[in-house]
């Protein structure tokens, strides 16, 4: 038999076989439920309020140094 075919045939074989040796198995189950999902709007009217606050507070700032 000619090289060349057999080399073909050897990448074929190997391209299609790799598959089952990198296979991992299924992870077990959990034993325990997930957490609940927590809220994310439970905090963000109070953040708004801070960072308007915060944000006119360096606005203040910035225009007292200015003035000077």
């Amino acid at each position: 038999m000619n090289s060349v075919p057999m080399r073909i045939l050897l990448v074929i074989a190997v391209f299609f076989l790799s598959n089952f040796s990198f296979a991992a198995p299924d992870p077990p189950p959990p034993t325990t439920p997930p957490p609940p999902g927590l809220p994310i709007d439970g905090g963000i009217i109070a953040m708004v309020i801070l960072a308007l606050a915060f944000g006119g507070y360096k606005i203040y700032q910035y225009k007292k140094r200015v003035v000077r």
